[in-house]
């Protein structure tokens, strides 16, 4: 199969097929999940893999990899940046490409100065197991030239799946019939055996390892036989540290093609009564345009805001529609809402957020700090 005559755009029928599933459906560890896409999509396997690798080449598909539930491997947490303004695109710069515990990275800007719309950076970030957030973003404050910044780690989830794709021309309210399942983070401890395996597991796949064989190479990586490798795969995925199997669209920038995904990326916050944080969040968190639903404790800064959401689309009066609906929910419901916002994203980079405590200290030799005095 000559792969550069292959169709690489999302709208092509049969990849757009492809997409609606590997995007998000193949939830946990699977020993064969090209099949199991395959299965889902009523496409034949040698053409899920075909198109997947002619994707990733063109650059449509900007990566491939089995997902981690981070928050349960390590402990994590939303972070606004107040960067002045002269310091805002090198900040940007530095958390992008020289901390590889920052993932989202993204400029975010309200339509009107509202309480925390001074707030223009916002990051995700993760510390491996046994270091101290606080003292990990206080570092990044020093070499960011940053004035403040709040932490604001999840204490429940109550949505995470990304599906662009099936997502295009949702219904305006398209919720789930039952409210969302609430997700707990606990940090899972793991030994050495099993941090191999996980890191061999969440590497992203080049286009050649796209293969019916896909877990061979990433056994001999972890230095275990394969049938060790699904045995510790499959029991981290009893204790909920596997997320999903997932192709990544860009949907940020223009694709290759021209093509966008998304045009606009939205955060949205609510602030609910104290105490009814986990019934708001599994009523918000059902609606399906969300990609990403949590109680977070936005303080002071964001007006007590402890519900926030995400949800993108191509069309910024679609997405303000749709915040409507969840709004008129949380109100025919009984819930009330004392304030509520939307951050819109502009300039964004994501990369998967490290989360080896080996990693840690090395990153800390290379970056001159003693891996002891940044422990929690």
């Amino acid at each position: 199969m000559n792969l550069s005559t292959l169709p690489v755009e999302t709208s092509d029928p049969i990849n757009a097929r492809i997409l609606a599933v590997s995007e998000d459906k193949i939830q946990g560890f699977q020993r064969e999940p090209l099949a199991e896409i395959a299965r889902l999509a009523a496409v034949p396997l040698t053409t899920v893999i075909d198109r997947i690798q002619a994707m990733l080449r063109a650059g449509t598909i900007r990566r491939v990899r089995q997902t981690l539930m981070a928050t349960n491997l390590a402990p994590g947490a939303l972070v606004a940046w107040q960067v002045p303004a002269d310091r805002l695109e090198p900040a940007f710069d530095y958390l992008f490409q020289k901390d590889p515990f920052s993932g989202h990275v993204v400029i975010r800007s309200t339509d009107a100065a509202t309480p925390g719309s001074n707030y223009k950076l916002w990051t995700t970030l993760k510390v491996p197991q046994g270091f101290s957030m606080q003292k990990h973003a206080e570092h990044l404050l020093r070499q960011t030239g940053a004035e403040h910044f709040r932490l604001m780690p999840a204490k429940r989830l109550f949505a995470l799946g990304v599906g662009h794709v099936r997502r295009r021309g949702m219904t305006i309210g398209s919720r789930a019939e039952v409210p969302a399942e609430v997700m707990d983070v606990n940090v899972v401890q793991l030994n050495e055996v099993e941090w191999r395996v996980l890191a061999a597991l969440k590497r992203e796949f080049e286009p050649d390892e796209i293969t019916p064989q896909l877990w061979q190479g990433r056994a001999d990586e972890a230095g275990v036989p394969l049938a060790v490798f699904y045995e510790v795969a499959e029991e981290l995925n009893r204790r909920k540290v596997i997320g999903r199997f997932s192709t990544f669209l860009e949907h940020v920038k223009p694709l290759a093609t021209g093509e966008r995904v998304t045009r606009f990326n939205a955060l949205f916050h609510w602030a609910v009564p104290t105490g009814r944080e986990i019934e708001a969040g599994r009523e918000v968190g059902r609606h399906h345009i969300l990609t990403h639903a949590y109680w977070r404790e936005g303080g002071p800064e964001f007006r007590n805001v402890n519900i926030m959401a995400v949800a993108h689309g191509t069309d910024k009066e679609v997405v303000l529609q749709h915040k409507a609906a969840i709004d008129e929910h949380l109100r025919t419901i009984g819930i009330p809402v004392s304030y509520t916002n939307v951050f819109w994203g502009g300039r964004s980079e994501i990369k998967p957020s490290e989360i080896s405590p080996f990693a840690y200290q090395e990153w800390c030799q290379s970056a001159g700090l003693d891996p002891e005095s940044m422990r929690g």
